[in-house]
């Protein structure tokens, strides 16, 4: 009976510093939470650890953690990488216990991405035309006829010439030079009435 007692208070005893290894209580972020955003990553276990050893990996296999972890008695802190892409993430970690147990687990998180930086602006730029500024009139000035601002061409009127017709001018310059044709008819005449009487004078005796 005494064997038995000392036996199963050895039991116990041996059992007790099991049973009392150290564990993780509370982590930011919770595991399968959904965030917006990550900058850091803090584990608080039941007691003080050593050699920690936290790593962040994204969805695609990228690792994420900033630096060597920071351990302050129970809690560990961890940096994060700026500007997490949206999607599934985990942070794996390891510490030993202040009794030499190595122990070590893993945490999954989401990554939603904050509605600030996920916005993308839809408003385009229009380029805005300005418009044709029209002709500004100056003031009237009593006594002086407004200038007006351009050149206007005019447009010449096609001009047709007969083949074979003359101008005005042209027939009056030959008129003013020509002789009337009566003239020479009566020239003529006369000169033809003088050399019918002369030959008839030669045939009289």
């Amino acid at each position: 009976m005494i064997a038995f007692v000392a036996a199963l208070l050895l039991g116990t005893a041996l059992a007790t510093p099991a049973l009392a290894h150290t564990s993780l209580r509370s982590s930011d972020p919770k595991a399968n939470a959904r965030v917006d955003g990550l900058t850091k990553v803090s584990l608080v276990f039941s007691e003080s650890v050593r050699f920690p050893v936290v790593l962040v990996r994204g969805p695609d296999g990228k690792r994420y953690e900033s630096g060597d972890p920071a351990v302050d008695g129970p809690k560990v802190t961890q940096a994060v990488a700026d500007s997490l892409p949206a999607g599934k993430y985990s942070v794996a970690w390891r510490v030993v216990s202040t009794d030499g147990h190595p122990i070590e687990g893993e945490i999954p998180f989401t990554v939603t991405g904050s509605a600030a930086a996920s916005a993308t602006p839809d408003a385009s730029v229009t380029p805005t035309t300005s418009p044709t500024e029209s002709p500004t009139e100056s003031p009237a000035t009593p006594g002086v006829e407004p200038t007006v601002t351009g050149t206007a061409e005019a447009t010449p009127e096609p001009t047709f010439t007969r083949v074979g017709d003359e101008s005005a001018d042209d027939q009056a310059q030959d008129d003013g030079g020509r002789v009337p044709a009566w003239v020479w008819i009566a020239v003529f005449g006369v000169a033809g009435i003088g050399i019918g009487m002369a030959i008839s004078m030669r045939k009289k005796p």
